[in-house]
């Protein structure tokens, strides 16, 4: 046999066996969890939600309060996404992609969300439902952009209360609860 057919003898068999894999490597990889979780330097998840402690918080350029101030956030209970840590510092990102660094003693575990924030100012509305289920009854019709703490959430749903209305509603619809995560806060 030469060596461009045992070559080609070679290259077939690699194919064929790949192809004969190719069912078992995509059955794997379905079977993979959607996100990996990862471990930040204080041995919490990142990323992960949290949401701010005080009413005037500032969001720096780097991890100290020597760096300029490039966000001022005003409002208590707005929920942030950590993404990184060093030291007692957190880079976060708000709902609109905008980071910075904050310390960790102005951040709370409490988990908050908005609402479709990627509908504000389009006129849509969310409504607030009194058993997680489409068909279920309107307790509140909720306007993108409104914060609400999160009771739970079970990968679908998420039980929130809004000044005083508790109810749910679906996952998807607020910033501050990754896809099929669940919790009780």
């Amino acid at each position: 046999m030469s060596g461009f057919a045992s070559l080609r003898l070679a290259f077939s068999a690699a194919i064929l066996g790949a192809l004969l894999c190719a069912p078992q490597a995509f059955a794997q990889s379905a079977a993979a969890p959607a996100q990996t979780i990862t471990l930040g330097p204080s041995g919490l998840p990142l990323p992960r939600f949290v949401s701010l402690k005080p009413a005037r918080v500032n969001s720096r350029v780097g991890p100290g309060a020597n760096y300029s101030v490039n966000w001022m956030y005003l409002k208590a209970g707005l929920p942030m996404e950590v993404i990184q840590e060093f030291d007692t510092w957190r880079r976060v990102r708000d709902a609109d992609g905008s980071e910075g660094w904050i310390n960790q003693s102005l951040l709370s575990g409490r988990r908050t969300a908005i609402v479709a924030p990627w509908q504000r100012g389009k006129g849509g509305q969310v409504n607030l439902l009194d058993e997680p289920d489409k068909d279920a009854g309107v307790i509140a019709i909720i306007e993108p952009g409104v914060i609400g703490s999160i009771k739970k959430c079970d990968g679908q749903w998420c039980e929130m209360t809004f000044d005083g209305h508790t109810g749910w509603m679906a996952q998807s619809q607020v910033w501050g609860a990754y896809p099929g995560e669940k919790f009780k806060n």
